[in-house]
């Protein structure tokens, strides 16, 4: 007999589910949860999921996630869920969706791009979802996702 530990429900904040498996403590730096000290935050990781095989899960306690952080999880965990929680229940929830064009998140891996040397913003393009693939505006690099450094 497997026993099973649970996580309490939380009565405020959200839930990021569908978090590939080893992909967690990314989201946990994306949302700055190392340095904000009012979150409680419930980690799960290398889950049994039946969609994905192994997932990873958080639950974070006072937390509201901003579009930027969204578009920044969407690039760790493209198939991530995110639960919206008021008085112990979903009040929403959205699917993590990749942009068309990122500005400003993703570094760079060609060493001669001029964003690398100059004060120059970054900008990629979309270009492949399975495996995600992103293509650098300026010197049209091609980044797949588990390449991608965010800034």
């Amino acid at each position: 007999m497997r026993k099973e530990i649970k996580i309490p429900a939380i009565e405020r904040g959200v839930v990021v589910d569908h978090i590939p498996a080893g992909q967690a403590l990314k989201v946990v730096d994306i949302l700055n949860l190392r340095e904000d000290h009012d979150c409680i935050t419930s980690i799960g990781m290398n889950m049994e999921s039946k969609k994905m095989g192994r997932k990873d899960l958080l639950k974070i306690e006072n937390k509201f996630i901003y579009k930027t952080e969204l578009e920044k999880i969407s690039l760790v965990a493209p198939n991530a869920v995110i639960s919206f929680i008021s008085n112990f229940k979903v009040k929403e929830k959205i699917k993590a969706q990749t942009p068309d064009v990122v500005s400003g998140v993703i570094k760079c891996k060609n060493k001669v791009c001029v964003t690398n040397h100059q004060n120059v913003k970054t900008k990629f393009h979309l270009v492949g979802e399975k495996p995600l693939r992103f293509k650098c505006h300026y010197c049209e690099r091609i980044m797949e996702g588990k390449e991608v450094n965010l800034i």
